[in-house]
């Protein structure tokens, strides 16, 4: 079997803002710190982790689309060419997408069809905005709607009709489902997981693990700014296929697994601790683990815990 090619790929990546305390005091928040991951064709990766944790900072910092005080460094590829500013303006928006989580990214004052069509009024585009629609379960008669008119779930699908009709290779979909019910959710995540099995690389970003286990190939676990844990989505099967003590806390807080609350709260960033951001809260923490702690290989997947190493 042919390997698939890596479509995105992230190395060593950290965004951190230019902050200002009391007017003229300058100080640096490190918002991201030392992410790495690989998205390859037809695959599709959750960024999984509670909100504050940094996932939708490393969407932006990928799309080259950060606040005007954020800074990054590290290094981004794209199909093994490195992702600069010029190249990424050319791609965004055709073979990079953005599917964003608030559908205020809509024009309330343009109808739904010239949206998916970006303008154009040609009968090919008209044809294929119409073919989209209907593909994700939206009649032709949407296209003539405003965004106000269409419920949550049906404003969700015109953002990702926006995003198909490029035919993208590479998909970011950041919080999609905020504030829909569970079956519309299901069903707008389907259509990623479709995305990808049609040979696009997907990057979900959600908090949701639940709903992304059933559609993802792998999972990343971001906590406190930074990556803890990459594993395939079939670990999350049983507690001890896990490596890192977030990721299980995370498997045992599922309802199916008894609902456990781990003691403590994920740290603000300008408080995360050296070392494991994860070490004031784990039970099995040693001195080490205040220290810095490398992001290796184990069990075919990835972890940032040296108790993990001695397993």
């Amino acid at each position: 079997m042919e390997e698939k090619k890596t479509v995105l790929s992230v190395k060593h990546m950290s965004v951190s803002f230019t902050q200002y305390e009391r007017w003229i005091q300058r100080t640096t928040l490190l918002a991201v710190k030392d992410v790495s991951l690989t998205v390859k064709e037809g695959e599709l990766v959750a960024v999984v982790g509670s909100s504050g944790s940094g996932k939708s900072l490393l969407a932006h910092g990928v799309l080259g689309i950060l606040p005007y005080n954020a800074s990054w460094t590290g290094e981004i590829s794209y199909y093994g060419e490195k992702l600069t500013e010029k190249r990424m303006e050319e791609l965004r928006g055709r073979e990079i997408v953005l599917v964003p989580q608030s559908v205020s990214y809509l024009d309330p004052l343009m109808k739904a069809g010239p949206q998916i069509r970006k303008g154009k009024c040609d009968p090919k585009s008209r044809e294929e905005s119409v073919k989209t629609l209907l593909r994700y379960g939206l009649d032709e008669s949407v296209e003539k709607r405003y965004p106000f008119e269409l419920s949550g779930g049906m404003t969700r699908r015109i953002l990702i009709s926006t995003a198909v009709m490029e035919k993208p290779r590479l998909v970011i979909a950041d919080e999609p489902t905020p504030g829909l019910h569970l079956e519309a959710a299901k069903r707008v995540l389907s259509h990623f997981r479709e995305m990808a099995d049609e040979g696009a690389g997907v990057l979900l970003i959600t908090h949701d693990l639940e709903l992304a286990l059933e559609i993802a190939d792998r999972i990343v676990v971001f906590y406190a700014g930074t990556s803890v844990e990459e594993a395939s989505a079939s670990d999350f099967k049983e507690e001890t296929c896990l490596r890192h003590p977030y990721s299980k806390a995370l498997y045992k807080a599922m309802p199916d697994h008894g609902f456990w609350a781990a003691p403590g709260t994920q740290p603000y960033l300008k408080d995360r601790p050296s070392g494991c951001p994860y070490a004031p809260r784990c039970e099995i923490r040693e001195d080490g683990c205040l220290k810095e702690v490398e992001y290796v290989g184990l069990r075919g997947g990835m972890v940032r815990c040296r108790k993990a190493k001695e397993e």
